[in-house]
């Protein structure tokens, strides 16, 4: 009987080294850095540009970054580093093309291998900077040299602007849950105080980490900073009514909207870039509510006169503005452009007036709606060139459509500045006292609105919480709707979110 003998593996096969298995650690430290990287090159691209996509945390907490935790630590430090980092890579002129494309991830390792803690460095990337740790340390060692400094964190103190710390507010989204299940529920783990002035607000310790918890995580309370919950509650929506959200991204005012007006009525939330309105899709559906409409369109192009409109009786104006009021929420003082202090120069200034410009466009195009009968106009900004300015310019027009200013929670102290007669009835907050600079302008139609009887948020709010007998019957369904898009010209593309039940 022959015999056959399996023929022996060739030399090249014998000698092709196995790829290791990365560890959980290796794996969850790669893709993190990975995740770190890209929302890093997209804050430095807006930041460089003056036109944001949005803020470090709405860009880190959106549904497609997987590592949260991890991924805002490395952006925020390497953020807090960059100067230094910068001058080491530059000295130690270790970086070919190759990697100068793709800066943003060399910029994290080097975070890493210079002040964080090495756990490990797989990757191609990763080993070409550890191969070049000595040279990153020596040049590191000749920087303090120049400084004239002795240690390195006397170095990162040079560099470092001062954290802000501000309490944690979260607001209760009470088309899935009541205020007092929260309140039971968030005191398992933190000290929780409710809202004197904004009703569903709910006050936590500063620096509480809520981003994985439940309540966050299945959208039954969304983290929202009290200024900015003050926004759609000084509109007021009732129930049934037709809304407009001008300009609706990232959705926390347009859920919020939705949860005042108890889910009943419609929102109709328009937003222009591309980008934010997936963020803003996602917040909707995070929301569970069924009456919003999204828009994908520009509000300057909407045809007040339009039937779709005609019973659109409230409209929430959030424009773009310069965030200057939010620059500590936002992490805005990480900001290269920050530590340069641009937020003074001739092309920021220039750069205001734009935004200004669009502002009052805006504002005069909300006026315009027939059937509207309260508009807020709201920026996120300290500049009065932004806030009491583009109110002024406005008045005479609103005047003339039956419009007036009325005041916005009257037990609030902090007013507008006294540029324009009315001044009293606007709003304003202070980010040094108050953590956060918003603006607020209520206009109200008098022909109309001075017909409803008159009461503050707080005491509209009352009753607005779901007990628990309701909560039962209306078990929270996230909306896990498909959206549709239709073309929508020169007007906008209209995204339907369909009601769909699980």
């Amino acid at each position: 009987m022959a015999r056959f003998k399996s023929k022996p593996p060739s030399s090249a096969a014998a000698e092709k080294p196995k790829k290791p298995r990365m560890s959980n650690a290796e794996r969850s430290s790669y893709f993190a850095r990975r995740e770190a990287a890209k929302v890093l090159r997209s804050v430095l691209q807006g930041d460089a540009h003056r036109r944001a996509v949005g803020s470090i945390k709405s860009l880190v907490y959106s549904p497609s970054v997987k590592n949260k935790k991890a991924t805002f630590a490395l952006v925020c430090q390497t953020l807090k580093h960059l100067p230094i980092i910068k001058d080491v890579l530059e000295a130690a002129n270790i970086l070919n093309s190759r990697w100068k494309r793709q800066v943003e991830l060399v910029y994290i390792i080097s975070y890493d291998i210079l002040f964080g803690q090495e756990i490990s460095f797989v990757g191609d990337a990763e080993k070409f900077l550890v191969q070049r740790k000595v040279s990153l340390q020596s040049a590191l060692a000749r920087l303090l040299v120049r400084k004239k400094m002795k240690r390195i964190e006397d170095l990162i103190d040079h560099y470092q602007t001062p954290d802000v710390s501000k309490p944690r507010y979260v607001r209760v989204n009470t088309l899935k849950l009541d205020v007092d299940s929260a309140v039971v529920e968030l005191r398992k783990q933190y000290m929780v105080q409710k809202d004197e002035l904004v009703p569903d607000l709910l006050k936590l310790p500063p620096k509480c980490d809520l981003h994985d918890h439940p309540l966050v995580m299945n959208g039954s309370v969304f983290m929202q900073g009290k200024a900015s919950s003050m926004v759609a509650a000084a509109l007021d929506p009732e129930p049934g009514w037709e809304v407009l959200d001008a300009c609706a991204a990232p959705g926390n005012k347009t859920v919020h909207l939705a949860a005042l007006m108890r889910g009943k009525g419609k929102v109709m939330a328009c937003e222009l870039n591309k980008e934010r309105i997936k963020r803003l899709a996602d917040t909707v559906r995070l929301s569970g509510a069924h009456n919003i409409e999204i828009f994908h369109g520009d509000f300057l192009s909407l045809d007040p006169e339009d039937p779709l409109y005609s019973k659109v009786r409230a409209i929430l104006l959030d424009p773009s503005c310069s965030g200057s009021g939010t620059v500590a929420e936002r992490l805005d003082h990480l900001l290269p452009s920050y530590a340069a202090g641009q937020a003074a120069n001739t092309d920021e200034t220039e750069r205001i007036n734009k935004l200004a410009s669009f502002q009052k466009k805006a504002l005069e195009h909300a006026l315009s709606f027939p059937q509207v009968e309260r508009i807020v106009y709201s920026t996120c900004s300290i500049h009065q060139t932004e806030n009491e300015d583009v109110v002024k310019s406005v008045l005479p027009f609103a005047e003339s459509r039956g419009f007036g200013l009325a005041t916005p929670f009257p037990q609030w102290h902090r007013r507008g500045l006294p540029v324009l007669e009315g001044y009293e009835h606007l709003l304003r907050t202070d980010p040094a006292e108050d953590k956060e600079g918003f603006f607020i302008a209520l206009f109200i139609r008098e022909d109309r609105s001075t017909r409803r009887a008159h009461r503050s948020p707080v005491e509209r709010g009352k009753g607005r919480d779901l007990s628990k007998k309701k909560l039962r019957a209306i078990t929270p369904i996230l909306f896990g709707g498909m959206f549709k898009m239709l073309s929508f010209c020169k007007l906008s593309s209209r995204i339907n979110l369909n009601k769909q039940r699980n």
